[in-house]
């Protein structure tokens, strides 16, 4: 084997069904059929994949490729040891030069040098989980970032709370943009029964204002829904459903007892909880408008998904939406629940707007892909590896 191959690991832990509809575990899988697609074409570059036999880790189901091997181990299987130095282990034994993390819950350990990605600091400006979770989800942020060779991360935003919040220094931190398939979130017009069909499903029989992703505190919800009850209840007739597309997270009971509760007051919301990527970009697709109130984000794929599927969207002039989005979409005060209101209301009576929105945010989204996530992801890494001693055999 050549002796400038370099051996990268991939931990796998982030790809556990559990988390199959959130982002980081969209940001695992994209990444790991990227580096299988690059590795038959880069004699440079071996992979291994770690895998267990059992359990629920969904990098059981891939297959191996050219130079790209999938590596059982029963580490996998005990999720405290894996974070907590199991994963360093692992790669160690499957005499890796460098290690890939795409999150920050592991304890980086041992000889392997760990480059991890830690898509934003929402355990420090944001915690949304009990005392003891978001205490767990601290410790591994600080010591990950600490103890990791260097640091991925999704935007200049996200790069400077590392440096201001956390005290990294930037020559540590390079920032990596995620992609989009689009092959599934694209302008295409989706075929007319199966739409109808999955709306009847869904319970949706008019026009609607759309947000998708994990219900969760920080996408701002219970705000999001008072402003379209604020919408609708001054423009009466204005026949507008919200539908809010994605699985219940965390501390949701709060936005869930808000969309349930009308207290008489106009306006239907519904949740339709967790999609296949099929059906959600239909869903796109249909909506009238998509909004993203959130307060914090790391890169927020659902905004980029919007823009390219073509639909107008608004979104929260916070964090680094502004910045990922390109300056070319509407943005509103997310605090403000009159201007989340007024914002809609602009948009939804200017088709004009609607339509400078659609194709600037197609523009935009364009510029987006995986396969450039990956190609910079392994120059980092191919930079951090280990020094090599001698060749493979």
């Amino acid at each position: 084997m050549d002796d400038r191959r370099v051996k990268i690991a991939f931990d796998s832990w982030t790809l556990a069904s559990r988390l199959r509809h959130q982002g980081a575990y969209v940001y695992a899988s994209r990444l790991a059929a990227e580096f299988k697609r690059l590795s038959s074409t880069s004699p440079d570059l071996e992979f291994c994949l770690f895998a267990s036999r059992g359990g629920s880790n969904d990098a059981r189901y891939m297959l191996p490729g050219e130079r790209f091997e999938i590596s059982p181990t029963s580490l996998l299987g005990r999720d405290r040891l894996w974070r907590l130095g199991g994963a360093s282990l692992a790669a160690a034994r499957a005499h890796a030069d460098v290690m890939f993390s795409p999150t920050s819950n592991i304890l980086p350990l041992g000889a392997v040098p760990v480059v991890c990605t830690i898509h934003d600091v929402t355990p420090l400006v944001m915690p949304s989980h009990s005392l003891r979770v978001n205490w767990l989800l601290r410790s591994l942020l600080w010591w990950s970032s600490r103890r990791s060779r260097a640091i991925i991360t999704d935007s200049e935003c996200s790069k400077r709370d590392l440096v201001g919040i956390c005290g990294l220094p930037e020559s540590k931190i390079s920032v990596v943009y995620l992609g989009y398939d689009d092959a599934i979130f694209n302008d295409s017009v989706p075929d007319p029964v199966a739409k109808q069909n999955l709306l009847k499903r869904l319970g949706v029989d008019g026009s609607y204002l759309l947000h998708h992703g994990v219900i969760q505190p920080r996408k701002n919800l219970r705000r999001l829904i008072e402003a379209y009850r604020l919408l609708v209840g001054r423009n009466r007739n204005l026949k507008l459903d919200l539908v809010l597309a994605g699985p219940l997270g965390w501390e949701y009971e709060d936005i869930v007892s808000a969309a349930h509760s009308g207290d008489g007051r106009p306006g239907r919301v519904l949740l339709t909880g967790a999609l296949e990527e099929s059906d959600l970009a239909m869903l796109i697709k249909g909506a009238s408008l998509v909004v993203i109130p959130s307060m914090y984000e790391g890169f927020c794929l659902p905004m980029v998904e919007a823009m390219a599927c073509g639909v107008p969207t608004i979104v929260s002039n916070r964090s680094c939406l502004p910045e990922v989005s390109g300056g070319v979409l509407e943005y509103f005060d997310p605090g403000s629940i009159a201007g989340i209101a007024a914002s809609m209301e602009q948009i939804l009576e200017s088709e004009e707007t609607r339509r400078s929105l659609s194709e600037k945010g197609k523009r935009r989204a364009s510029g987006f892909s995986w396969g450039r996530c990956a190609t910079e992801t392994l120059e980092i890494l191919k930079r951090h590896a280990a020094p090599r001693n001698g060749a493979r055999t």
